[in-house]
């Protein structure tokens, strides 16, 4: 079993870090200072060490250094700040295996250490027969807290990272396609956290007009401003101590950006109106299906905030990417419907497990709760038959299987093909022409081998 010492003065960070690399089968031993980093690593014998370049009373580029003189042949992973990159290249040039920038998933610093020590990417996990042990997964859509169980590796990673980061206080952006359950995501890590007994505060800011923005994230007094009768409290008071989630934070203007990063940045606020200051503790959980990193580039979202908000990114995958877990969300929002329009149908025809396993569904999770609900309505028999479905869900495919030769994923392969072409090989374009995310285009270059 090879053994690590990390050094990172952000003690949750360093704890979620031990724990997720514990549960990869290695030995993790951690430090929060330089000092005591070099005496852990003068009593002991480490395969590998992972230090951040900042460190409190200690220089990070000295403590590489030293390191190598203990240990020539150590290898040394440096984690560095988005700002940090030339720090980094330094630190290779000093010795160091390699460098990742923060924020980064687990699934990357995992690969970077398994590239240090030399070892096997493991194999893609097969396909559990029970839903029992970590399969947790947070995608129904009716944010009352329920989960459902997932089976696929994108549901099982999904769960992990959730399970990761939730008992911690980092700032996590959750990205991912329209209708894969966003929110559901978010109220998983703040259930599973410390702050599970206080509120969780979800806030739409696409629903938020720019001129009352500063109102409903701070609050007012009564009369400082027309239709101002009665003082109100705003979301990050509503929060206090607990999580506020902010949904579709790239729709916020650039002016309400500004009054959000000072907030987070100072905890305290001020009720429009008022000259008081008032402190907060809420823990800020954001989510958007844009590419951020790509409006900070246009200059639409501010740098600074993106990288407040982005101690932890973590991407609802879309169904298409767990078709394993098809017909066990089905069957549960079969279940909601049933209780909803106080129906009892007991399941679906086989026509239409083949229909729904045939079907691409473009509006994720969403569509396929909105279909069922739709179907279940419609139902006056024991099962859900073909029609009862919306015909665009099952007109396609039937096009689609008499042209033996043509299936979804030819035809998926050409739209991916087309847009590129169209975008002269753009992929942050071509993926907002095929309304997906960067990664969901660079996973589905690689899932169908594209030479491009």
């Amino acid at each position: 079993m090879s053994k690590i010492l990390i050094i990172e003065d952000d003690a949750a960070f360093c704890q979620m870090l031990q724990k997720f690399l514990i549960r990869n089968g290695y030995n993790v031993e951690v430090s929060f200072t330089g000092e005591d980093a070099k005496s852990k690593f003068k009593e002991s014998s480490f395969d590998l060490v992972l230090t951040d370049l900042r460190l409190p009373n200690y220089d990070g580029m000295q403590l590489l250094t030293d390191f190598k003189e203990i240990n020539p042949t150590i290898q040394v992973i440096v984690m560095t700040g988005y700002a940090e990159v030339g720090s980094a290249v330094e630190a290779m040039k000093k010795g160091a295996y390699d460098y990742i920038s923060k924020p980064f998933t687990p699934e990357d610093i995992l690969m970077q250490i398994k590239s240090a020590l030399n070892e096997e990417i493991a194999p893609k996990p097969t396909k559990k027969s029970d839903n029992t042990k970590n399969s947790q997964s947070m995608e129904n859509v009716d944010h009352e807290g329920e989960v459902i169980t997932g089976l696929s590796e994108a549901s099982l990673k999904l769960s992990e990272y959730i399970k990761l980061v939730a008992p911690t206080d980092m700032s996590v952006l959750i990205t991912g396609e329209s209708g894969t359950g966003k929110e559901v995501t978010a109220k998983a890590i703040h259930d599973q956290s410390k702050r599970k007994e206080f509120n969780f505060v979800a806030v739409d800011c696409g629903a938020i007009p720019k001129e009352i923005a500063t109102s409903e994230f701070f609050g007012h007094i009564k009369g400082s401003f027309t239709g101002a009768v009665e003082d109100k409290i705003g979301h990050f008071e509503a929060a206090h101590k607990g999580t506020l989630f902010l949904d579709e934070i790239g729709n916020l203007s650039y002016g309400n950006q500004i009054q959000l990063l000072r907030a987070l940045q100072e905890r305290k606020i001020k009720r429009v109106g008022s000259t008081k200051e008032i402190k907060v503790d809420v823990r800020i959980v954001t989510a958007t299906n844009e590419d951020l990193a790509e409006a900070v580039e246009q200059g639409s979202f501010r740098e600074d905030l993106f990288h407040r908000i982005n101690e932890f990114s973590i991407e609802t995958p879309s169904l298409e990417d767990r078709y394993e877990d098809l017909m066990l969300f089905a069957n549960y929002f079969l279940k909601k419907a049933n209780t909803s329009l106080d129906k009892q149908v007991q399941g679906f025809s086989q026509d239409v497990v083949a229909i729904f396993g045939k079907y691409h569904w473009p509006g994720n999770l969403r569509e396929l709760q909105n279909v069922i609900k739709r179907a279940v309505l419609l139902t006056t028999g024991d099962v859900v038959e073909k029609e009862a479905l919306p015909k665009e869900v099952y007109k396609t495919k039937e096009a689609d299987s008499s042209e033996e030769n043509f299936s979804k994923a030819d035809y998926e392969k050409e739209q991916i093909i087309k847009a590129l072409k169209q975008t002269n090989f753009n992929k942050s374009k071509a993926a907002k022409l095929l309304q997906i995310t960067r990664k969901t285009l660079y996973n589905k270059i690689n899932h169908y081998k594209l030479d491009l």
